[in-house]
Protein backbone atom coordinates (compact mmCIF):
# COMPACT_ATOMS: atom_id res chain seq x y z
CA UNK A 1 0.00 0.00 0.00
CA UNK A 2 1.57 3.42 -0.90
CA UNK A 3 2.37 5.21 1.94
CA UNK A 4 3.88 8.97 2.09
CA UNK A 5 7.55 8.98 2.41
CA UNK A 6 7.18 10.77 5.78
CA UNK A 7 4.77 8.89 7.28
CA UNK A 8 6.74 5.65 6.21
CA UNK A 9 9.75 6.87 7.91
CA UNK A 10 8.15 8.39 11.10
CA UNK A 11 6.67 5.16 11.68
CA UNK A 12 9.62 3.08 11.10
CA UNK A 13 11.08 5.24 13.41
CA UNK A 14 8.61 4.75 16.09
CA UNK A 15 8.70 0.72 15.58
CA UNK A 16 12.47 0.77 16.00
CA UNK A 17 14.56 0.08 19.12
CA UNK A 18 16.19 3.04 20.37
CA UNK A 19 20.37 2.72 20.38
CA UNK A 20 19.74 5.66 23.33
CA UNK A 21 17.68 3.69 25.79
CA UNK A 22 16.78 6.87 27.59
CA UNK A 23 15.26 8.55 24.80
CA UNK A 24 12.60 5.69 25.47
CA UNK A 25 12.20 5.94 28.88
CA UNK A 26 11.72 9.43 28.08
CA UNK A 27 8.99 8.50 25.10
CA UNK A 28 7.31 6.17 27.38
CA UNK A 29 6.73 9.18 30.67
CA UNK A 30 5.63 11.42 27.58
CA UNK A 31 3.16 8.89 26.54
CA UNK A 32 1.94 7.98 30.36
CA UNK A 33 1.86 11.74 31.25
CA UNK A 34 -0.90 12.12 28.39
CA UNK A 35 -3.09 9.85 29.48
CA UNK A 36 -2.81 10.65 33.33
CA UNK A 37 -3.94 14.52 32.54
CA UNK A 38 -6.59 13.39 29.62
CA UNK A 39 -8.15 10.73 31.99
CA UNK A 40 -7.95 13.12 34.81
CA UNK A 41 -9.70 15.94 32.71
CA UNK A 42 -12.08 13.83 31.70
CA UNK A 43 -12.99 12.45 35.20
CA UNK A 44 -13.19 15.72 36.53
CA UNK A 45 -15.33 17.33 33.82
CA UNK A 46 -17.57 14.23 34.57
CA UNK A 47 -17.89 14.67 38.11
CA UNK A 48 -18.87 18.25 37.73
CA UNK A 49 -21.56 17.37 35.21
CA UNK A 50 -22.83 14.99 37.70
CA UNK A 51 -22.71 17.39 40.25
CA UNK A 52 -24.60 20.26 37.81
CA UNK A 53 -27.24 17.55 36.74
CA UNK A 54 -27.61 16.91 40.32
CA UNK A 55 -28.34 20.46 41.36
CA UNK A 56 -30.77 20.87 38.23
CA UNK A 57 -32.80 18.19 38.68
CA UNK A 58 -33.14 18.90 42.48
CA UNK A 59 -34.09 22.29 41.71
CA UNK A 60 -36.36 21.65 39.07
CA UNK A 61 -38.00 19.39 40.52
CA UNK A 62 -39.67 21.73 42.91
CA UNK A 63 -39.28 24.68 41.35
CA UNK A 64 -41.08 24.04 37.34
CA UNK A 65 -39.68 24.66 34.07
CA UNK A 66 -41.80 27.37 33.47
CA UNK A 67 -44.42 29.54 35.43
CA UNK A 68 -47.44 31.48 33.97
CA UNK A 69 -48.23 33.81 36.40
CA UNK A 70 -51.42 36.66 36.74
CA UNK A 71 -50.52 40.04 36.40
CA UNK A 72 -51.64 41.93 39.40
CA UNK A 73 -54.23 39.17 40.14
CA UNK A 74 -55.12 35.87 40.44
CA UNK A 75 -56.08 33.47 37.11
CA UNK A 76 -59.73 32.84 37.69
CA UNK A 77 -60.67 30.50 34.60
CA UNK A 78 -57.33 28.52 35.49
CA UNK A 79 -58.91 25.11 34.03
CA UNK A 80 -59.06 27.09 30.70
CA UNK A 81 -55.59 28.48 30.98
CA UNK A 82 -53.94 24.81 32.18
CA UNK A 83 -55.73 23.08 28.51
CA UNK A 84 -54.85 26.20 26.32
CA UNK A 85 -50.66 25.64 28.07
CA UNK A 86 -51.38 21.81 27.51
CA UNK A 87 -51.83 22.57 23.99
CA UNK A 88 -48.17 23.18 23.26
CA UNK A 89 -46.66 20.05 21.72
CA UNK A 90 -43.43 21.01 23.91
CA UNK A 91 -45.81 20.96 27.43
CA UNK A 92 -46.04 17.69 29.26
CA UNK A 93 -47.99 18.93 32.43
CA UNK A 94 -48.89 21.96 34.12
CA UNK A 95 -50.41 22.40 37.60
CA UNK A 96 -52.08 25.04 39.40
CA UNK A 97 -50.68 26.73 42.72
CA UNK A 98 -51.08 29.35 45.45
CA UNK A 99 -47.85 30.66 46.90
CA UNK A 100 -48.33 32.56 50.58
CA UNK A 101 -45.82 34.05 53.12
CA UNK A 102 -47.01 32.58 56.62
CA UNK A 103 -45.91 32.07 59.91
CA UNK A 104 -45.80 28.34 61.40
CA UNK A 105 -45.84 27.51 65.21
CA UNK A 106 -45.33 23.88 66.19
CA UNK A 107 -44.61 22.08 69.69
CA UNK A 108 -40.80 22.82 70.19
CA UNK A 109 -40.37 26.30 67.79
CA UNK A 110 -41.62 28.83 65.50
CA UNK A 111 -40.10 30.06 61.76
CA UNK A 112 -41.25 31.60 58.74
CA UNK A 113 -42.03 29.91 55.72
CA UNK A 114 -43.42 29.59 52.11
CA UNK A 115 -46.59 28.16 52.25
CA UNK A 116 -47.81 26.80 48.44
CA UNK A 117 -51.38 25.61 48.09
CA UNK A 118 -51.59 22.86 45.12
CA UNK A 119 -53.91 20.21 43.96
CA UNK A 120 -52.68 16.83 44.87
CA UNK A 121 -53.73 15.10 41.21
CA UNK A 122 -52.32 17.68 39.17
CA UNK A 123 -48.79 18.91 41.39
CA UNK A 124 -47.28 15.57 40.20
CA UNK A 125 -47.61 16.57 36.05
CA UNK A 126 -45.26 19.69 37.26
CA UNK A 127 -42.93 18.50 39.40
CA UNK A 128 -41.20 16.11 41.55
CA UNK A 129 -41.76 16.37 45.34
CA UNK A 130 -44.15 13.15 45.73
CA UNK A 131 -41.72 11.34 44.55
CA UNK A 132 -39.61 12.05 47.90
CA UNK A 133 -42.04 11.26 50.36
CA UNK A 134 -40.62 10.24 53.87
CA UNK A 135 -43.25 10.27 56.13
CA UNK A 136 -47.40 10.16 55.82
CA UNK A 137 -49.07 10.44 52.48
CA UNK A 138 -49.43 12.61 49.86
CA UNK A 139 -53.15 12.44 48.85
CA UNK A 140 -54.02 13.65 52.09
CA UNK A 141 -54.54 16.91 51.03
CA UNK A 142 -57.86 17.01 50.43
CA UNK A 143 -60.22 20.02 50.17
CA UNK A 144 -60.87 21.02 53.78
CA UNK A 145 -59.09 18.81 55.52
CA UNK A 146 -56.65 21.97 56.45
CA UNK A 147 -53.52 19.31 56.12
CA UNK A 148 -50.55 20.20 55.44
CA UNK A 149 -47.24 18.92 54.34
CA UNK A 150 -43.78 19.82 55.69
CA UNK A 151 -39.67 19.67 54.18
CA UNK A 152 -38.10 17.48 56.79
CA UNK A 153 -35.93 20.24 58.46
CA UNK A 154 -39.08 22.41 58.95
CA UNK A 155 -40.13 20.06 60.71
CA UNK A 156 -37.29 19.60 62.77
CA UNK A 157 -37.40 23.22 63.33
CA UNK A 158 -40.66 23.00 64.66
CA UNK A 159 -40.35 20.08 66.14
CA UNK A 160 -43.52 18.37 64.92
CA UNK A 161 -44.06 14.83 62.91
CA UNK A 162 -47.22 13.10 61.30
CA UNK A 163 -50.49 13.74 63.61
CA UNK A 164 -48.90 16.49 65.09
CA UNK A 165 -50.43 20.29 64.79
CA UNK A 166 -49.42 22.95 63.99
CA UNK A 167 -50.67 26.83 64.06
CA UNK A 168 -50.19 29.08 60.17
CA UNK A 169 -49.99 33.07 60.78
CA UNK A 170 -50.95 34.51 57.38
CA UNK A 171 -49.52 38.28 57.55
CA UNK A 172 -52.61 39.86 55.87
CA UNK A 173 -54.94 41.72 58.62
CA UNK A 174 -58.74 41.34 58.62
CA UNK A 175 -61.55 43.41 60.46
CA UNK A 176 -62.92 42.22 63.51
CA UNK A 177 -65.01 43.23 66.65
CA UNK A 178 -61.54 43.47 68.26
CA UNK A 179 -59.83 45.15 65.87
CA UNK A 180 -57.71 43.92 62.83
CA UNK A 181 -55.45 40.53 63.66
CA UNK A 182 -53.91 38.58 61.36
CA UNK A 183 -55.20 35.37 59.70
CA UNK A 184 -54.98 32.36 62.31
CA UNK A 185 -55.79 28.57 61.71
CA UNK A 186 -54.86 25.14 62.65
CA UNK A 187 -53.02 22.42 60.54
CA UNK A 188 -52.91 18.81 61.13
CA UNK A 189 -49.07 17.63 59.72
CA UNK A 190 -50.26 14.41 57.08
CA UNK A 191 -46.68 14.38 55.84
CA UNK A 192 -43.16 15.16 55.42
CA UNK A 193 -40.90 15.51 52.18
CA UNK A 194 -37.19 15.58 51.56
CA UNK A 195 -36.16 17.12 48.46
CA UNK A 196 -32.28 17.00 49.42
CA UNK A 197 -32.19 20.98 49.26
CA UNK A 198 -32.02 23.22 51.61
CA UNK A 199 -34.33 26.03 50.47
CA UNK A 200 -37.10 23.58 50.31
CA UNK A 201 -36.81 21.35 53.09
CA UNK A 202 -36.19 24.05 55.31
CA UNK A 203 -38.41 26.42 54.01
CA UNK A 204 -41.68 25.29 52.34
CA UNK A 205 -44.89 23.66 53.52
CA UNK A 206 -47.56 22.03 50.80
CA UNK A 207 -51.30 22.52 51.69
CA UNK A 208 -54.43 22.25 49.52
CA UNK A 209 -55.02 24.69 47.00
CA UNK A 210 -58.62 25.43 48.34
CA UNK A 211 -57.81 26.21 51.86
CA UNK A 212 -54.68 28.44 50.48
CA UNK A 213 -57.21 30.37 48.74
CA UNK A 214 -59.52 30.33 51.41
CA UNK A 215 -56.81 31.67 54.14
CA UNK A 216 -55.28 34.21 51.74
CA UNK A 217 -59.15 35.48 50.62
CA UNK A 218 -58.45 34.55 46.82
CA UNK A 219 -60.80 34.35 44.10
CA UNK A 220 -58.29 31.71 42.19
CA UNK A 221 -54.77 30.40 41.97
CA UNK A 222 -51.81 32.53 41.60
CA UNK A 223 -49.80 31.26 38.89
CA UNK A 224 -49.49 27.64 37.55
CA UNK A 225 -46.35 25.54 36.74
CA UNK A 226 -45.39 23.99 33.85
CA UNK A 227 -43.19 21.20 32.84
CA UNK A 228 -41.98 20.49 29.34
CA UNK A 229 -40.44 17.73 27.55
CA UNK A 230 -37.22 19.18 27.53
CA UNK A 231 -35.88 22.18 29.85
CA UNK A 232 -33.91 23.65 27.45
CA UNK A 233 -37.03 24.73 25.57
CA UNK A 234 -38.21 27.41 28.44
CA UNK A 235 -37.22 30.57 26.61
CA UNK A 236 -39.05 29.91 23.00
CA UNK A 237 -42.03 28.14 24.74
CA UNK A 238 -42.39 31.15 27.14
CA UNK A 239 -42.15 33.41 24.18
CA UNK A 240 -45.06 31.20 22.33
CA UNK A 241 -46.99 31.62 25.64
CA UNK A 242 -46.82 34.92 26.24
CA UNK A 243 -48.36 35.70 22.83
CA UNK A 244 -51.31 33.00 22.87
CA UNK A 245 -52.12 34.55 26.67
CA UNK A 246 -52.01 37.97 26.41
CA UNK A 247 -51.09 40.50 28.49
CA UNK A 248 -53.27 39.55 31.12
CA UNK A 249 -49.77 37.02 32.42
CA UNK A 250 -46.91 37.14 32.52
CA UNK A 251 -44.36 33.68 31.88
CA UNK A 252 -41.58 32.49 33.68
CA UNK A 253 -38.55 30.03 32.76
CA UNK A 254 -36.54 28.27 35.62
CA UNK A 255 -33.65 30.34 33.56
CA UNK A 256 -34.93 33.59 34.50
CA UNK A 257 -35.52 32.61 38.59
CA UNK A 258 -32.63 30.63 38.82
CA UNK A 259 -30.09 32.36 36.01
CA UNK A 260 -27.31 33.52 38.75
CA UNK A 261 -26.91 30.20 40.20
CA UNK A 262 -26.07 27.73 37.12
CA UNK A 263 -24.41 30.98 35.55
CA UNK A 264 -21.78 30.34 38.55
CA UNK A 265 -22.01 26.25 38.26
CA UNK A 266 -21.06 27.29 34.18
CA UNK A 267 -18.73 29.54 34.76
CA UNK A 268 -16.65 27.26 37.36
CA UNK A 269 -16.80 24.27 35.09
CA UNK A 270 -15.18 26.24 32.14
CA UNK A 271 -12.35 27.64 34.56
CA UNK A 272 -12.03 24.24 35.89
CA UNK A 273 -11.44 22.50 32.57
CA UNK A 274 -9.08 25.81 31.89
CA UNK A 275 -7.14 24.95 34.77
CA UNK A 276 -6.22 21.09 34.23
CA UNK A 277 -5.84 21.78 30.69
CA UNK A 278 -2.53 23.32 32.33
CA UNK A 279 -2.05 19.59 33.24
CA UNK A 280 -1.96 18.52 29.57
CA UNK A 281 0.27 21.18 28.67
CA UNK A 282 2.99 20.21 31.04
CA UNK A 283 2.28 16.34 29.88
CA UNK A 284 3.29 17.86 26.21
CA UNK A 285 6.64 19.43 27.57
CA UNK A 286 7.56 16.03 28.01
CA UNK A 287 7.33 15.19 24.39
CA UNK A 288 9.33 18.16 23.53
CA UNK A 289 12.05 16.91 25.50
CA UNK A 290 11.66 13.80 23.75
CA UNK A 291 11.99 14.72 20.04
CA UNK A 292 14.65 17.14 20.90
CA UNK A 293 16.99 14.62 21.79
CA UNK A 294 15.95 12.16 19.45
CA UNK A 295 16.72 14.70 16.65
CA UNK A 296 19.92 14.91 18.44
CA UNK A 297 20.25 11.24 18.13
CA UNK A 298 19.35 11.15 14.63
CA UNK A 299 21.78 13.33 13.38
CA UNK A 300 23.63 11.13 10.82
CA UNK A 301 19.71 10.01 9.59
CA UNK A 302 18.96 13.04 8.71
CA UNK A 303 21.87 14.10 7.12
CA UNK A 304 21.79 10.75 4.47
CA UNK A 305 18.50 11.76 3.90
CA UNK A 306 19.24 15.27 2.97
CA UNK A 307 21.82 14.11 0.93
CA UNK A 308 19.50 11.87 -1.00
CA UNK A 309 17.25 14.62 -1.99
CA UNK A 310 14.86 14.61 0.91
CA UNK A 311 13.73 18.57 1.37
CA UNK A 312 14.04 20.39 4.96
CA UNK A 313 9.35 20.29 4.73
CA UNK A 314 10.19 16.45 4.74
CA UNK A 315 12.14 15.92 7.36
CA UNK A 316 10.24 18.29 9.59
CA UNK A 317 7.11 16.09 9.05
CA UNK A 318 8.78 13.09 9.11
CA UNK A 319 9.70 13.74 13.21
CA UNK A 320 6.34 15.86 13.37
CA UNK A 321 4.42 12.07 12.64
CA UNK A 322 6.86 10.96 16.08
CA UNK A 323 5.33 13.22 17.95
CA UNK A 324 1.49 13.06 16.78
CA UNK A 325 2.15 9.19 17.19
CA UNK A 326 3.09 9.23 21.03
CA UNK A 327 -0.39 12.12 21.44
CA UNK A 328 -2.30 10.02 19.67
CA UNK A 329 -1.37 6.83 22.02
CA UNK A 330 -1.79 8.61 24.67
CA UNK A 331 -4.63 10.13 24.48
CA UNK A 332 -6.10 6.92 22.99
CA UNK A 333 -5.19 5.74 26.18
CA UNK A 334 -6.13 8.60 28.47
CA UNK A 335 -9.68 8.68 26.78
CA UNK A 336 -10.74 5.08 27.23
CA UNK A 337 -8.95 4.76 30.96
CA UNK A 338 -11.02 8.30 31.67
CA UNK A 339 -14.25 7.52 30.35
CA UNK A 340 -13.79 3.67 31.81
CA UNK A 341 -13.45 5.71 35.44
CA UNK A 342 -16.33 8.14 34.84
CA UNK A 343 -18.48 5.57 34.16
CA UNK A 344 -17.43 3.09 37.21
CA UNK A 345 -16.58 6.63 39.23
CA UNK A 346 -19.89 6.47 41.34
CA UNK A 347 -19.34 2.31 42.50
CA UNK A 348 -15.63 2.40 43.01
CA UNK A 349 -16.00 5.44 45.61
CA UNK A 350 -18.86 3.38 47.58
CA UNK A 351 -16.63 0.58 47.75
CA UNK A 352 -13.63 2.74 49.32
CA UNK A 353 -16.00 3.73 51.89
CA UNK A 354 -17.63 0.46 52.51
CA UNK A 355 -14.29 -1.00 52.91
CA UNK A 356 -12.03 1.61 54.74
CA UNK A 357 -15.51 3.08 56.56
CA UNK A 358 -15.07 6.63 55.85
CA UNK A 359 -17.43 9.09 54.31
CA UNK A 360 -16.21 12.03 51.77
CA UNK A 361 -19.60 13.63 51.67
CA UNK A 362 -21.15 13.15 55.26
CA UNK A 363 -25.46 13.53 54.47
CA UNK A 364 -25.21 15.71 58.07
CA UNK A 365 -23.15 18.39 55.81
CA UNK A 366 -23.99 18.04 52.41
CA UNK A 367 -27.26 17.44 50.22
CA UNK A 368 -25.49 15.07 47.77
CA UNK A 369 -24.12 12.46 50.21
CA UNK A 370 -22.50 10.59 47.21
CA UNK A 371 -20.65 11.12 44.01
CA UNK A 372 -22.39 11.75 40.76
CA UNK A 373 -20.85 11.75 37.32
CA UNK A 374 -22.37 12.07 33.85
CA UNK A 375 -19.86 11.43 31.14
CA UNK A 376 -20.57 14.17 27.59
CA UNK A 377 -19.23 12.82 24.25
CA UNK A 378 -18.92 16.65 24.52
CA UNK A 379 -16.66 16.91 26.78
CA UNK A 380 -14.42 13.98 25.59
CA UNK A 381 -14.16 15.36 22.20
CA UNK A 382 -12.88 18.92 23.40
CA UNK A 383 -10.29 17.12 25.50
CA UNK A 384 -9.39 15.19 22.91
CA UNK A 385 -9.31 17.90 20.40
CA UNK A 386 -7.17 20.31 22.63
CA UNK A 387 -4.47 17.45 23.80
CA UNK A 388 -4.26 17.25 20.01
CA UNK A 389 -3.47 20.39 19.39
CA UNK A 390 -1.25 20.75 22.31
CA UNK A 391 0.75 17.37 20.70
CA UNK A 392 0.90 19.22 17.43
CA UNK A 393 2.24 22.18 18.97
CA UNK A 394 5.04 20.41 20.94
CA UNK A 395 6.47 19.01 17.94
CA UNK A 396 6.85 21.54 15.60
CA UNK A 397 9.89 23.33 17.16
CA UNK A 398 11.92 19.88 17.73
CA UNK A 399 10.64 19.27 13.92
CA UNK A 400 12.08 22.31 12.97
CA UNK A 401 15.68 21.84 14.31
CA UNK A 402 15.85 18.91 12.48
CA UNK A 403 15.17 20.22 9.23
CA UNK A 404 17.66 22.63 9.76
CA UNK A 405 20.00 20.17 10.23
CA UNK A 406 23.36 20.93 7.43
CA UNK A 407 24.37 17.47 6.14
CA UNK A 408 28.03 18.48 6.27
CA UNK A 409 28.88 19.54 9.70
CA UNK A 410 26.33 16.62 10.73
CA UNK A 411 28.36 13.53 8.93
CA UNK A 412 31.75 15.75 9.81
CA UNK A 413 32.54 13.48 12.57
CA UNK A 414 30.84 10.27 11.27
Amino acid sequence: MFRPLELFIGLRYSRAKRRNQFISFISTVSIICITISVMALITVMSVMNGFDNELRSRILGAVSHATIAGVGESIHDWQGTVKQAEANPHVRGAAPYVDLQAFLQGTYGSTGTMVRGIEPSLEPKASDIDKHMVQGRWYSLTPGSWNIILGKELAMQLGVTVGDHVTMIVPQLRATPLGAVPRIRGFRVSGVFEMGMQQYDSGLALVNMTDAEKLGELSGPTGIRLRLDDLWNAGPVSRELSRDLGQLYSVRTWMQENSNFFSAISMEKKVMGIILSLIVLVAVINLISMLMMLVTDKQADIAILRTLGMTPRSIMATFMVQGVLVGFVGIGLGVGLGSLLSWQLPNIVDWIQNVFHVQFLSPDVYYISNVPSKLEAVDVGWVSLVTFLFSLLATLYPAWRASRTQPAQALRYE
